[in-house]
């Protein structure tokens, strides 16, 4: 449904380029991995912003939501663009969702492995969901002065039977199923994670004493060699990460409690389940 005029002059006017600054400062782009490319990922940020729709993943729906909103302005979680282009047509999804994204001048940025590795996170946004105690980077980066690192490791006020935690995961992050392999001990209590593909975090959860170590991905060949040392666990890449939403409208909302901001209606995951 499309925003009224009324609904999108109630709020104090600011340009697309004052909320990137705002993400910015959360998470800066020198915060992100080297293969990723996190910032601005289209349209003119001197735009006044007319709301922004929030996102995991930026698809040509989720474009049209935008539209369809009156927004002009699209936050996702995951770069639409990861490499250059070398022309923009009908022949890919990027592409497609791309051109829709600049007729329709709706700007996208994308905060990705800037705010997982980020301190207040994404990683930490898992972290306060599931209660855990005594947080710190599971792998600390050096990212200038600023705290950063990849993934997060703590404990949970009680240890829990490792199956009954596995089913509460399982819950929490409403996960169609949990792929894992068994750890040495009936219990677990301190926690290594990591929101998205965390696997080769594996080696480092270990050598912090975690008892289970969960992500979104882990690759079938990193179970092997490790059934008598931890408990390791797949959520699905997007299910680890449905909370990231959550963390971009705090941001946003802190900083311009007026802005029109949107969660998207639309399941953006590729992946079926039967």
């Amino acid at each position: 449904m499309r925003s009224s005029f009324v609904d999108r002059v109630k709020y104090c006017a600011m340009q697309i380029k004052q909320i990137a600054a705002a993400l910015e400062n959360f998470a800066p782009l020198p915060l992100q991995e080297g293969y990723d490319n996190a910032g601005l990922q289209c349209g003119l940020t001197a735009s006044e912003c007319s709301g922004a729709l929030l996102c995991l993943d930026v698809t040509e729906a989720v474009v049209q939501e935008a539209v369809d909103r009156g927004y002009n302005l699209i936050v996702a979680h995951h770069p639409l663009l990861f490499r250059g282009l070398k022309r923009v047509s009908d022949s890919t999804y990027v592409e497609r969702t791309l051109r829709k994204a600049i007729q329709n001048d709706v700007a996208i940025y994308a905060a990705h492995t800037n705010l997982d590795n980020a301190k207040g996170g994404v990683n930490y946004e898992i972290a306060q969901h599931l209660g855990l105690q005594d947080v710190a980077f599971l792998e600390p980066i050096a990212r200038g002065e600023q705290s950063a690192g990849s993934g997060l490791v703590g404990n949970l006020p009680q240890p829990m039977e490792a199956m009954d935690f596995l089913r509460w995961l399982k819950q929490e992050f409403k996960v169609e199923n949990v792929h894992f392999s068994r750890g040495p001990q009936t219990q677990v209590q301190r926690i290594a994670f990591c929101g998205g593909a965390g696997d080769f975090l594996i080696d480092r959860a270990k050598s912090v004493g975690a008892d289970i170590f969960f992500t979104g991905e882990i690759g079938y060949h990193y179970y092997f060699g490790h059934e008598n040392e931890i408990w390791l666990a797949a959520l699905g890449h997007y299910q680890s990460e449905r909370y990231t939403i959550d963390l971009l409208q705090r941001i946003l909302k802190e900083q311009f409690p007026t802005l029109p901001t949107a969660m998207t209606t639309i399941d953006t995951n590729p992946i079926q389940y039967l």
